[in-house]
């Protein structure tokens, strides 16, 4: 048993994804702290922490993903139980950030949801958030407490160099995330691409133009997360159409959302390579085309770190040259 000035260090789970929180104590080498949490018959959640946490460094390992607003309310639920159960730290281990998407005001009458959830953990009680791979870099800014950031470019990246695929180039789906594909490119020692797009309403989008050469080369699209697959589809036509040989795809989340899975099955991309930082969806897992990561050793490592109170920064893979 890990102990520090922090207390004794204890994890428990929401349902949300238990298996990952199982790897991660596999990789703690801890047993995974004991919770009854179960819905009433009108869906309120009911939370009970069945053993001692009394001054103990306790984390919670929650994605806010399908369905988010269950999942967040659960992890709320589970966070003011352990404060009233006077846990010493809590820290909200977050590898999805649910609601990142909405991060600004980007029209008239229009919330900041990913700053009202940042406002709602705090409030509940949580001492620290431990994430992955933020959609929007400035969420960090819309706490007042302690968030480490992680990024799962380095578990990609070691498996896509196992590939050893030839004439790779890497290929960032919109504007946005060029500083992530410039990233990519860089430790993968390849050249970048650019897909200009144009999003008229949420969940559509329409490939434009590619910025760079793709001709007879194997196109690696890097992005944060694949939600309905819509993007990933138009880019995968357009870069055939300009001449790529096959197209593979990354991602940090697998939201894989509505029409996503049929997309990705009947599309002609070769694969979608992702992490368990969400539970793949049912039948997805059996899908052929998609290979999940585990990041459980990185995320065991940070809260280890966090606990013992020594340096995170060497698990940052900042995407900055």
């Amino acid at each position: 048993m890990y102990s520090s000035d922090n207390g004794r260090l204890l994890v428990f789970s929401g349902r949300a994804n238990p298996s990952l929180a199982e790897d991660i104590c596999k990789y703690l080498e801890v047993s995974l702290g004991k919770t009854v949490v179960r819905d009433f018959s009108d869906k309120e959640i009911y939370v009970r922490i069945e053993e001692n946490v009394r001054g103990g460094d306790v984390f919670i390992i929650q994605p806010t993903c399908y369905p988010g607003n269950t999942n967040l309310m659960e992890l709320l639920i589970m966070i003011d139980a352990l404060r009233r159960s006077s846990a010493k730290r809590i820290t909200s281990v977050i590898p999805y950030y649910g609601y990142a998407r909405q991060d600004r005001k980007c029209e008239p009458r229009v919330p900041i949801t990913s700053k009202l959830v940042a406002d709602l953990l705090q409030t509940a009680g949580t001492d620290r958030v431990l994430t992955l791979d933020l959609h929007a870099g400035q969420i960090q800014g819309f706490f007042n407490i302690p968030v480490d950031h992680l990024f799962a470019m380095n578990v990609l990246i070691d498996y896509i160099r196992t590939l050893a695929l030839p004439n790779l180039i890497v290929i960032s789906p919109d504007a946005g995330g060029v500083e992530r594909a410039r990233a990519y490119a860089k430790r993968l020692n390849t050249s970048l691409a650019i897909i200009d797009k144009r999003r008229d309403i949420s969940n559509e989008a329409k490939a434009m133009n590619i910025i760079g050469d793709v001709k007879d080369k194997v196109a690696f699209i890097v992005d944060d997360m694949i939600d309905t697959a819509g993007t990933l589809m138009e880019a995968t036509d357009a870069l055939l159409g300009a001449g790529a040989s096959e197209v593979h795809a990354c991602c940090s989340h697998a939201v894989l959302s509505g029409p996503a899975g049929g997309r990705i099955s009947n599309s002609r991309i070769k694969s979608v390579v992702t992490t368990n930082s969400i539970p793949l969806s049912d039948g997805l897992e059996k899908n052929p085309k998609i290979k999940v990561l585990t990041i459980a050793p990185l995320l065991g490592e940070a809260i280890l770190r966090i606990h013992e109170e020594t340096s995170v920064s060497s698990l940052f893979d900042s995407t900055r040259e």
